[in-house]
């Protein structure tokens, strides 16, 4: 299935920002970043149970903000992209 992660972290204090970077580094470890605080991720049940309760442990729920839109198998009909940073295969191999 095909998740978009998105969060807001409230960066006012030390904590904050190192809770940001936390939850960036464990978005890294499960899908694509296409933009500062969204990520694109496909998986199946139990990763997307492992990354939520990853990050439900970092951030500070009063605080900050966490949101998984979920899109489903089909998602190449629901993503539309314009503009810089020219779209990627979410399925293909990703070299680093």
């Amino acid at each position: 299935m095909f998740v978009l992660i998105t969060y807001d972290v409230n960066t006012e204090t030390s904590a904050g920002r190192k809770r940001l970077r936390q939850v960036a580094k464990q978005c890294v470890n499960y899908g694509q970043r296409v933009q500062n605080s969204v990520f694109e991720c496909v998986m199946d049940n139990a990763k997307l149970s492992q990354v939520k309760n990853a990050l439900l442990k970092i951030i500070d729920l009063e605080k900050d903000s966490l949101r998984f839109y979920y899109l489903g198998n089909n998602y190449q009909t629901k993503v539309e992209h314009f503009g810089a940073k020219p779209s990627y295969d979410p399925e293909g191999v990703i070299v680093i």
